[in-house]
């Protein structure tokens, strides 16, 4: 959507865009507003025959009900996140998600106690679904920046309409190809222990947070600016956006891979260890997120790369090539989970995102004539050079503290935190003494952004 989107506002043509976005909204809306009111009326019916006799199927089919407009309203969200970022506004959009956490949170804690038994866990789907909707609300708001106003004149027969859906298509058939090779792996996971897939979902959350902080929050704010320079077909300057992109993301998810090295069972027991969540599993997910923490920077430029496909319009690409990737993760998962267990099915991951992220740049550079690749390689072995030495300064400051505080749970937040603190801010300190450009633009942007507050 948000190429087309672009290409539009581009090209002069605001009142065809924002009726292309309202017809999208309307589609969306009647379609799955028609499946969840269908899903509502036959939840009793369907649920038994996929949970059996063993689930309690009047509670799950209840939730169900509940949660299945999450889908209408992340959808719908989705829309008008890319009707802002197409016009370079980014704050509500990543303001959003943590309301959204906050209301999830604090509707746990003031509804919770009104549930006995099973059907506490209605507390939670009721949370999802009123933090889902004040998302949607935020973000509905926010449109009135850009003066954006939803019209009811739709026409289906419009190209640009037809044009998003055949965009969209290669896009659902990747989320497949990936929920696919979840599945796999999941199946292989089984067979190494009946803890492992588990611990390997475990692991993968810690995994995602710097994932979803730094890589997303890139890709996301270099989009809308891709799209515009794919239409100018400027390639030298989309060259060197996506170059730098790649670097600030190693920049940024290096050294964070470097700390979940060698921070990996204590974050792993900070984070997991209580209740019947003992050492041992303690020691499955820190063996998986060891391995994991290898494949975060392929994975962050691998989503930048593969945003700049879809700027371009050629969805196909990256579509292609993650169906070789899944292919690539079941090889060396199935060749290495009998000699290695639960790590042999990571490292399968990373072998899969490092030939993903090779494949990627290939397809790139030949297109842009090249990626800065000297410049980007030269930096990046400086950004390696300095994360080594945050990652030894993170463990020598972590054993001491631990060994100080003990490990209750103010104790591991005290060892945890100050090793990541001291680490980070060590970090810091390196790049800029290093003088690498991407380093000093965080920074400056940074500053800029609290300038104004603190003028305030």
């Amino acid at each position: 959507f948000v190429p087309v989107f672009t290409e539009m506002l581009h090209e002069g043509r605001k009142r065809d865009a924002f009726r292309l976005a309202s017809a999208l909204f309307w589609v969306i809306l009647i379609v799955l507003g028609a499946m969840t009111a269908l899903w509502m009326v036959l939840a009793g019916v369907i649920v038994p025959a996929f949970t059996g006799a063993h689930v309690p199927n009047d509670l799950a089919a209840g939730l169900s009900r509940v949660l299945f407009p999450v889908v209408l309203l992340m959808s719908l969200t989705g829309l008008l996140v890319g009707i802002l970022q197409a016009y370079d506004e980014f704050t509500i959009p990543a303001l959003a998600p943590a309301v959204w956490n906050v209301v999830i949170v604090a509707l746990l804690v003031g509804i919770h106690p009104l549930f006995h038994g099973e059907d506490g866990v209605y507390a939670y789907a009721i949370a999802w679904l009123a933090a889902t909707m004040v998302q949607f609300l935020i973000v509905g708001a926010a449109l009135g920046r850009i003066d954006f106003r939803l019209t009811t004149k739709v026409n289906l027969r419009d190209p640009a309409i037809r044009q998003v859906l055949i965009l969209f298509l290669p896009v659902t058939m990747s989320i497949g190809i990936i929920n696919l090779d979840i599945f796999i792996n999941a199946g292989l996971g089984s067979l190494v222990s009946p803890h492992a897939p588990a611990a390997i979902n475990d692991a993968f959350r810690i995994y995602m947070l710097p994932q979803g902080v730094f890589s997303v929050a890139v890709a996301t704010v270099l989009f809308p600016t891709l799209s515009r320079l794919a239409v100018r077909r400027d390639t030298d300057a989309m060259r060197r956006v996506v170059a730098n992109g790649m670097r600030q993301i190693n920049l940024l998810l290096i050294p964070s891979a470097g700390l979940l090295v060698v921070l990996a069972t204590p974050i792993t027991r900070l984070v997991y260890q209580h209740g019947t969540f003992g050492p041992y599993s303690t020691h499955l997910v820190s063996i998986a997120l060891f391995w994991f923490a290898f494949s975060l920077p392929f994975a962050g430029v691998n989503l930048l790369l593969t945003r700049t496909f879809f700027a371009l319009k050629r969805p196909w690409i990256p579509t292609k090539l993650a169906a070789m990737n899944m292919v690539v993760d079941v090889i060396v998962s199935f060749a290495l989970y009998k000699p290695l267990g639960i790590q042999g099915l990571v490292i399968g991951t990373v072998a899969a995102n490092v030939v993903m992220t090779a494949l990627q740049l290939h397809r790139l550079r030949a297109g842009f004539s090249g990626l800065e690749g000297v410049q980007t390689l030269m930096i990046t072995i400086r950004v390696l050079v300095a994360s080594a030495i945050m990652a030894a300064v993170a463990w020598a400051v972590w054993m001491g503290l631990d060994s100080l505080v003990g490990r209750s749970l103010p104790g591991q937040i005290i060892s945890v935190g100050g090793a990541v603190a001291g680490a980070c801010a060590l970090y810091g300190w390196l790049v800029l003494a290093m003088r690498i450009p991407e380093a000093r633009q965080i920074k400056q942007l940074v500053t800029s952004r609290l300038r104004p507050r603190a003028a305030g």
